[in-house]
């Protein structure tokens, strides 16, 4: 007869089983070629030398929203160090979302992994956490293993970009490295589907000064693939596969939307009606790029005012939107905060939630703009403006926050109207002539040129070379930040 309430836990030697199955390096010296065979994004390059720093005793916490190769980036740094002679015993990958790790410290799951393998001095070690935000108080016993045994470097990784940023700053002071992993820029997935060759080095004269700039040989081409980039572009598994580039909705909607909206931030938040959160997030999406008030929002989605601002904090923090607030036409800020855009970060989600979008569709402006933009939010402790009054708008205000003055303008457009009419960019030159700016920027379909109308220069440039040179530029900036 069965005994009642003698449930029988894990054994150790379950544990360790799993342990070997997630580690093959421990006995063929490399990862899987489901990882190994993939093409390392062009992050990777800030990614591994922070792997690899072992002189500082911090721990790496690698953010992201879901699905953009966290952890193919953790494997391809486990091959790298690899071929830089680490012994393979001395490295471990552990998904703490796997059941079998239920209730086991972080502590206790380094101690396995050195039954696991024999290897039971615990210095020297490269321990890699994925999914870290499925252990409780993960931040409190991540610092105590970075005080414990500071010869050893913890990586971890975790999707809810939200509780991560939150708890690595709260409670992993001086004990963490942030490294945020966004959506693909426009520039890696052009190197990820191998067409760097369209891409050639160019300057740019602007005020009179010569600048790094990138052109293309094939603007159709690269047309073609920017609006693939809009529909499918933001994560390496879409791109590359056909099964869900032909149900991108399903995919994304199953395995990135819903995922985070129904159980990541209702679980870090408390959150109780995920539906009405669902149904902000589903009327962001869809006007992404337009100007927004709370009292818009709450007539569209029907959520309340007060929860309206939690849940646009909240869906920020998850890597969903980014929030770009107003300025007026001589680039004041507003006291109160009544008006904003808000950007989808990739705008790929926005066409797999409702359909692929066409280079003719009304909605093809916001979604140019939206990706624009996307390729900004890649830049730490910086972010875009836009300024809007009574009788005009600019898309895109770099603004210098020391000296509060404004230092670029960008007109986003799809469409070569201007190159041909810029007297028409009233608001534009309005807003420079107002800020004392000699120069802006206006993207068209697929023309390059210059005009210069009332001493105001107007740089004229296609909306994706736009786009691919500021994530080449962001890239540079982080490699070289000196």
């Amino acid at each position: 007869m069965a005994k009642r309430n003698n449930l029988t836990p894990f054994s150790d030697q379950l544990v360790i089983d799993r342990f070997r199955l997630e580690n093959p390096w421990w006995t063929d010296g490399k990862t899987e070629e489901e990882y190994n065979s993939k093409k390392r994004r062009l992050y990777f390059s800030l990614f591994s030398p922070l792997v690899k720093q072992t002189d500082v005793k911090r721990a790496l916490v690698l953010m992201g929203p879901r699905r953009v190769g966290k952890t193919v980036m953790l494997h391809h740094a486990i091959q790298n160090l690899l071929d830089n002679g680490i012994n393979p015993k001395k490295i471990c990958f552990i998904n703490i979302e796997n059941p079998v790790y239920n209730n086991i410290s972080l502590d206790s799951l380094f101690t396995f992994a050195r039954k696991a393998t024999n290897e039971i001095q615990h210095d020297g070690w490269f321990i890699f956490f994925d999914e870290i935000q499925y252990l409780k108080e993960w931040e409190v016993h991540l610092k105590v293993l970075v005080d414990t045994y500071p010869n050893t470097k913890f990586i971890v990784s975790g999707s809810a970009a939200a509780a991560l940023k939150m708890k690595s700053n709260e409670s992993g002071a001086g004990r963490f490295t942030d490294f945020k992993l966004p959506p693909l820029t426009f520039n890696e997935y052009i190197d990820l589907k191998g067409l760097d060759d369209i891409m050639i080095p160019a300057e740019l004269d602007w005020n009179g000064n010569l600048h790094k700039f990138r052109d293309t040989i094939n603007i159709k081409e690269l047309n073609n693939h920017f609006l693939d980039y809009i529909n499918y572009g933001g994560y390496p598994e879409v791109i590359f596969s056909e099964s869900i580039r032909k149900n991108p909705g399903r995919y994304i909607r199953s395995d990135i939307v819903d995922k985070v909206l129904l159980r990541d931030l209702p679980s870090l938040y408390g959150i109780q009606d995920v539906q009405e959160l669902n149904s902000l997030f589903t009327t962001l999406a869809y006007n992404s790029g337009n100007e927004v008030s709370l009292e818009s929002l709450n007539t569209a989605s029907h959520v309340d005012k007060y929860l309206i601002k939690k849940y646009l904090q909240y869906l920020e923090a998850a890597f969903l939107i980014h929030i770009v607030k107003r300025l007026d036409e001589t680039a004041k800020k507003f006291k109160r905060e009544n008006f904003y855009k808000i950007y989808l970060t990739n705008p790929s989600l926005r066409s797999a939630l409702f359909s692929p979008i066409q280079a003719t569709d009304d909605m093809i402006g916001n979604m140019v703009e939206t990706a624009v933009y996307s390729q900004w939010m890649h830049r730490e402790r910086f972010t875009p403006w836009y300024a809007r009054w009574k009788n005009g708008e600019v898309d895109m205000i770099g603004l210098d926050e020391k000296k509060l003055k404004p230092v670029w303008a960008v007109e986003i457009k799809w469409s070569n109207r201007s190159l041909d009419k810029p007297r028409e960019l009233k608001s534009l030159l309005y807003f420079c002539k107002k800020n004392n700016l000699n120069s802006a920027l206006v993207t068209t379909l697929d023309k390059n040129g210059k005009q210069e109308i009332d001493g105001i220069t107007l740089h004229f440039i296609p909306a994706s070379v736009y786009a691919y040179v500021v994530g080449y530029n962001t890239l540079d900036i982080k490699s070289n930040p000196d």
